[in-house]
C-alpha cells in the first residue's frame, strides 16, 4: 500500500501525532516526561516553530504547530523524534534495542476558526478522557496546564492562536466532546485528512494533491 501524502507547507495550521512502538508506555515517570518538554522546546527555538497546542500521554504525544516555511514540519518533528528516540535510550540503558515509535509520525491540516478551538480542546482534553486527571488543566504535561499555571517564562514555548480564547473555554474543555467531532478528528489522524468545512477541506485536497486523505468532512458546534 502507497504512503498517504502528506503536506509540509508554511503558514499552514496541522496537527501531529506520534505513537511508541507498539503502544508500550514510553513516559514512566515525571522525568521522562520533563525531558521530552524540555527537547520539545529546543526543538522549537531550533526551528522557529510556532506550537499552539499539546499533550504528552504515556504513549503517544499530540502537538498542534503553525510552521513558519515550506519544510519546517518534517524538519522539526523529525529532530524531535530523532533526539527524543536517543535521549530516551540513553536514559533508560537500552542503546540499540530497537525502534522508540512505530514509525513516521502522523499529521493534518486544520482550518484557523472553529475547527482550530474543536481540535485543541479534542488534544487538551485527552488526559482527562483517558481518567488520567479529574480536570484536563491538571495534567502537568500539556499545554493547557503550562498556559494557565506556569510562571511567565514557562509560557514562552506557547504561541498565540488565530483566534480568540473563549471566556468559557475552561468550561468547554471539559465537558465530554460531541461524538461526531470525535469521530472526524480521529478520521482525520487515520487518513492525514484536512480538518475543516467542507470547501475548505476540498480546496486543500486540491491544492496540496490530497486525493488519498478524501473522508466524509463534518462540522464542528458553535464556539468550539
Amino acid at each position: 500500500m502507497p504512503r498517504i501524502t502528506r503536506t509540509d507547507i508554511g503558514e499552514e495550521m496541522y496537527h501531529v501525532l506520534n505513537r511508541a512502538n507498539a503502544r508500550v508506555q514510553i513516559f514512566d515517570n515525571d522525568q521522562d516526561y520533563k525531558i521530552f518538554e524540555s527537547i520539545l522546546a529546543q526543538a522549537i527555538e531550533r526551528f522557529d516553530m510556532r506550537l499552539l497546542a499539546y499533550c504528552i500521554m504515556p504513549n503517544h504525544w499530540h502537538l498542534i504547530v503553525h510552521p513558519k516555511q515550506d519544510g519546517d514540519l518534517s524538519k522539526f518533528v523529525g529532530w524531535l523524534s530523532n533526539t527524543h528516540t536517543r535521549r530516551w535510550h540513553t536514559t533508560k540503558k537500552t542503546i540499540g534495542e530497537g525502534h522508540l515509535y512505530q514509525g513516521r509520525y502522523k499529521s493534518f491540516l486544520c482550518q484557523k476558526d472553529n475547527y482550530f478551538l474543536t481540535l485543541v480542546r479534542y488534544v487538551e482534553r485527552n488526559a482527562k478522557k483517558a481518567g488520567l486527571c479529574e480536570l484536563a488543566q491538571d495534567w502537568q504535561w500539556s499545554s493547557i496546564y503550562r498556559r494557565e499555571k506556569r510562571t511567565t517564562e514557562q509560557k514562552i514555548i506557547l504561541s498565540e492562536w488565530p483566534v480568540d480564547i473563549p471566556d468559557n473555554y475552561l468550561l468547554l474543555v471539559n465537558q465530554d466532546q460531541n461524538i461526531n467531532e470525535e469521530e472526524v478528528i480521529e478520521n482525520s489522524i487515520i487518513k492525514s485528512s484536512p480538518y475543516g468545512n467542507i470547501d475548505w477541506a476540498e480546496k486543500a485536497v486540491k491544492d496540496f494533491g490530497l486525493e488519498q486523505t478524501l473522508r466524509r468532512v463534518g462540522r464542528p458546534k458553535n464556539g468550539g
